[in-house]
């Protein structure tokens, strides 16, 4: 069953943070593939730039209790600072996360660590800004050493300065790589914050649901378009429900054995493909170390700028042609070019 926590960015008001969750309510009636283990509702909100909605604070606490009286939903707040736990563990709030601005700071998140000893919480973590795995793990352990057993991470995608499809990179090799690291870990995908925009939440969800994540951490509001934070990526509800039903829920293990052994074949083929890739590396990079000791000989640079030019040009066309995606192969031969520069310096 898909782990959903789901709620609006900010809390605005409280008939807007009920309304809201009164709605969710009623989507999740009835559905056996997604389970809604908590309404989330930003409270203290870290905006890029001051000037801002900066959140409510401390005011909005009264609007979740009242969420969880009413609904029976579990609530879960962000916290950065080890004030705004204490003010949550106060009013009882049933989970806490840790965003990625935070999650980026050892000082703040042991700072948080500190608080939360003895305090038995879920207690979720979002990736840091950037494509920092160690830093990731480095957050999770630090709540482990304080005692914290249920522990879950949330991919939120990276930040970059290039503006691209999404609002922030996907970079879907690092919650992999968390994955082989941790297993043990529940993780959960952002498809808010991935995509930025309402109209992209499903593509990320269902490369999520495709990559065998536990859940979605989305960002739903009764009125979207009249958010205060973060309008765009929202979505209404009725919406959401529709995604849902449109959302293909795999299963990570074929039962058909005719299908698994055809995976298998494929898979065996895989394998020999890449060991022809390597291969054929290493006679490349035997190639590199013949024409490195030439220009050390002639006094001449490594770097040789038009004759990378047109290996680039050459690999875009040969791209195309073949029906590869060419931003792929460019980035793979840039680092199959530093590997070649490295080698002959």
């Amino acid at each position: 069953m898909i782990q959903i926590i789901c709620g609006p960015c900010s809390a605005e008001s409280e008939e807007q943070v009920l309304a809201t969750a009164s709605a969710l309510v009623d989507i999740f009636a009835g559905r056996k593939d997604y389970r809604h283990i908590a309404y989330r509702a930003g409270l203290w909100k870290p905006r890029t730039r001051p000037g801002t909605f900066e959140g409510v604070g401390e005011r909005g606490l009264p609007w979740l209790q009242r969420v969880r009286r009413e609904t029976g939903l579990k609530v879960i707040v962000e916290v950065a600072t080890a004030a705004h736990l204490e003010a949550v563990l106060k009013a009882g709030i049933d989970m806490i996360w840790i965003g990625a601005r935070t999650t980026a700071n050892p000082f703040a998140v042991q700072d948080l660590a500190d608080v939360l000893k003895g305090v038995d919480i879920p207690v979720f973590v979002k990736n840091p800004l950037n494509p920092d795995l160690d830093l990731w793990l480095g957050a999770v352990e630090r709540l482990e050493m304080a005692g914290i057993k249920d522990i879950s991470v949330i991919h939120r995608g990276f930040s970059f300065y290039e503006k691209g499809r999404y609002r922030n990179e996907p970079k879907w090799q690092v919650p992999i790589d968390l994955m082989r690291k941790r297993p043990d870990l529940r993780i959960l995908c952002d498809p808010s914050h991935i995509a930025g925009k309402r109209e992209l939440l499903y593509e990320v969800s269902q490369m999520a649901m495709d990559l065998g994540f536990d859940g979605l951490f989305i960002e739903s509001h009764i009125s979207p378009d009249s958010a205060l934070s973060d309008s765009e990526q929202q979505i209404e509800p009725g919406s959401l429900a529709r995604m849902f039903d449109n959302i293909q829920i795999r299963s990570s293990v074929p039962e058909d054995e005719e299908l698994s052994r055809r995976l298998q074949e494929f898979r065996a083929r895989i394998d020999s493909l890449d060991d022809n890739i390597l291969e054929i590396l290493e006679l490349r990079m035997g190639v590199v170390d013949q024409i490195g000791e030439q220009k050390r000989q002639s006094n001449i640079t490594i770097l040789q700028q038009q004759r990378w030019e047109e290996i680039l040009e050459k690999t875009r066309s040969g791209a195309l042609s073949r029906g590869l995606d060419p931003e792929f192969i460019e980035e793979l031969f840039k680092l199959i070019h530093i590997a070649s520069i490295k080698r002959q310096a």
